[in-house]
């Protein structure tokens, strides 16, 4: 098949869906109204309460929800079921799965003071699912943090290039918060500089390459997540993001335009089958693909720092609904790149599967994209770096976005719920940081986090019954939230029955035989007190929630 037509029909239908869609979740669901100020204008606190200008709040909120979810992800359903069925998720999943959640979850977060859907759970569902939610979102977000720092600890170990580029962001972050907030420098004219700070950086990274062990990086690291979590937003956490997104930006915009210029035709399969291994294609494929078409995590993200910082309800549908549909255009274009310029043969050195076998998939993507950008008269060697780095500095962004989020569910959900020192912020941080650094010192992370993806599906769902059962307290059309709600708490506790049958039973993997039964005795429990409060006969004596804008407006 030819490229050029699926490119130029993936970037009508995100467009499309934007406007139509998203006008329908905005006016008619959401009911999005300026006549009510934001929580980070009655709230503010110059700290975490910051009202933030759309650009720069989509920068942070965009880097923190990609990751490495939308390219791994992609490039793993890609191998195991073909293109076509990724594809196809991520085109009808983001648009009325993923983009509806990560946008209701940010306008429900607003309208309650800025707070969690996780804390939010206790009024509009239960004190009972809220506990539950929080404990599961907590330790879930732990594990994360875990991960990813593991992961970027032994990146900057093994490839000393990337040092200097890496810790001088944090830098430049912080120069473009002077320029902007405290010097009141134009917000483009600020960008130019930090971006030009950046380029040298990359170029300083080439020459000074800094060495160290395993463990120094991960103390690095963790301390940077300490400091990031408990600075103002505005210094350190919302530029760094910003920033960062340039290079994303940047990136998929020269793929796209390199992929239509190259206008290869696609070698990879279309449909390899339904079973591949021991992995069917339902559920499995949901869950392999989240953060290209639905993600709990945005979820956390949307409720969690970016609702502290919108300036205005009708900012939401850009920077909410928009970020899921440019990171599912990022998903799209990987599926295209990869099943087009690798050739999916036996090679073990050319082809897809002979790159993927041999080398993890941030490799695979940076190889890809270093094909496709030679049609831009761009080196493949150059091209192949700048696409590992796109997926290393977003890893560190989920990282530090993700600390600051389990500081707020300690401060908001458990220190509200239990007082004393849990309400203080460094105590909280600290008790993040330590936890991530002695399960990544024990590597027990690696057993358990084959459930992860189980899990964070069943963040997203949980996170839509909280939305859903918000709108029905407002007396706001729900099904728009509840179908995908019901839709996905099928997938994963499909996926999670599978899994436990059919993958840790037969190795009786004790552990996590534990924890997928525990995920899903809390799916079903948070699921059916949802379902009993939005359909059950109590719903006139529901607790208040916080009115939309448009019936305080009457």
């Amino acid at each position: 098949m030819n490229v050029l037509f699926l490119i130029l029909f993936g970037i009508a239908w995100f467009i499309f869906a934007y406007f139509w869609y998203g006008n329908i979740i905005k006016n008619k669901v959401l009911r999005s109204s300026d006549n009510i100020p934001t929580p980070a204008h009655t709230l503010f606190d110059n700290k975490d309460y910051v009202p933030t200008k759309p650009i720069v709040l989509f920068g942070h909120h965009f880097s923190a929800i990609a990751g490495a979810g939308p390219i791994i992800g992609p490039i793993l359903a890609y191998s195991y079921f073909g293109w076509l069925p990724a594809l196809l998720w991520i085109l009808v999943g983001s648009v009325f799965i993923g983009a509806v959640h990560d946008y209701s979850s940010l306008i429900t977060s607003v309208r309650n003071k800025g707070f969690s859907l996780v804390n939010i759970a206790d009024t509009v569902i239960s004190p009972r699912a809220g506990f539950l939610f929080s404990v599961f979102v907590f330790l879930t977000l732990i594990l994360v943090l875990a991960v990813f720092s593991d992961l970027t600890a032994r990146t900057l170990m093994e490839d000393p290039t990337i040092v200097v580029p890496t810790i001088g962001l944090i830098f430049v972050a912080m120069l473009f918060a002077i320029l902007h907030y405290r010097m009141k420098m134009n917000v483009y004219l600020a960008t130019l500089i930090s971006l030009v700070c950046l380029v040298l950086l990359l170029w300083w990274g080439q020459t000074f390459q800094i060495k160290a062990s395993y463990h120094f990086w991960l103390m690095i690291i963790l301390l940077y997540c300490f400091v990031a979590a408990i600075l103002p937003v505005w210094l350190l956490l919302q530029p760094r993001d910003y920033i960062s997104m340039y290079i994303l930006v940047i990136g998929m915009t020269l793929g796209y335009i390199g992929i239509m210029i190259l206008n290869p035709t696609i070698q990879g399969p279309q449909y390899l089958g339904f079973m591949h291994k021991n992995i069917p294609l339902f559920p499995m494929l949901f869950i392999t693909i989240a953060c290209g078409a639905i993600s709990g995590f945005h979820s956390l993200i949307a409720s969690g720092t970016s609702a502290k910082q919108l300036d205005k309800e009708s900012h939401g549908k850009l920077i909410a609904y928009g970020g899921m549909l440019t990171e599912g255009a990022l998903a799209f274009l990987v599926i295209v790149m990869v099943a087009s310029v690798l050739p999916f043969n036996g090679d073990p050195k050319n082809s897809f599967i002979g790159i993927l076998t041999n080398k993890n998939a941030d490799i695979l993507f940076g190889t890809a994209l270093g094909q496709t950008l030679k049609s831009l008269g761009i080196p493949v060697v150059f091209g192949t770096s700048f696409g590992i780095l796109m997926l290393n500095a977003f890893i560190l962004t989920s990282l530090d976005a993700g600390t600051r989020l389990c500081r707020y569910i300690v401060q908001e959900g458990f220190g509200e719920r239990y007082g004393g020192i849990l309400k203080d912020k460094y105590f909280s941080t600290a008790i993040i940081v330590v936890l991530t650094f002695l399960i990544c010192l024990s590597g027990s992370y690696q057993k358990i986090w084959s459930v992860f993806g189980a899990a964070n599906q069943l963040i997203g769902t949980l996170a839509l019954f909280v939305v859903t059962s918000y709108l029905l307290g407002v007396k706001a059309p729900r099904y728009y939230t509840l179908i995908p709600a019901i839709f996905m708490l099928i997938i994963t506790e499909a996926a999670l029955l599978y899994q436990f049958f059919f993958i840790y039973l037969p190795k009786k993997d004790i552990i996590l035989l534990i924890i997928s039964l525990l995920l899903i005795i809390l799916g079903f429990l948070v699921a059916s007190e949802s379902l009993q409060k939005i359909f059950g006969r109590k719903v006139a004596t529901q607790p208040k929630v916080e009115p939309s804008p448009v019936e305080n407006a009457k």
